[in-house]
């Protein structure tokens, strides 16, 4: 939760040496490889950018993170995160990303991303 909202809220560059590995593995092939490319990127992050956090799910050492930016594309994203996590640090991370459809315009009528989600299923 802190490195994504440290990122992509706060865009604190000096969050990403303090928790992501020196040789953080990226699998967006949007985004480039390692740290220093990380901390690159969020140094160049429009004002924005901002992310909302939801349902967080963990299990051994992967956490995933269900939740809603904004500004990173001309659309509302909701994004699920991935992590690898060894010790206190990120050392791997994969996401899928989807233009937020309103709830009004889906066939279910249910919102894509809730942010009170993560305090539904503790």
């Amino acid at each position: 939760m802190d490195a994504m909202t440290s990122r992509f809220q706060r865009h604190d560059v000096s969050a990403v040496e303090r928790l992501y590995a020196e040789d953080y593995i990226q699998h967006n092939p949007g985004i480039p490889q390692g740290r220093d490319a990380l901390q690159g990127l969020v140094e160049a992050l429009s004002p924005s950018v901002c992310y909302e956090p939801g349902l967080i799910v963990a299990e051994g050492d992967l956490v995933a993170i269900h939740g809603r930016i904004r500004g990173w594309t001309e659309e509302p994203q909701v994004v699920v995160g991935i992590f690898r996590v060894e010790g206190s640090e990120l050392v791997e991370h994969w996401d899928v990303l989807q233009n937020e459809v309103p709830a009004t315009a889906g066939v279910a009528g249910l919102s894509m991303f809730d942010p009170g989600e993560g305090g539904k299923h503790t």
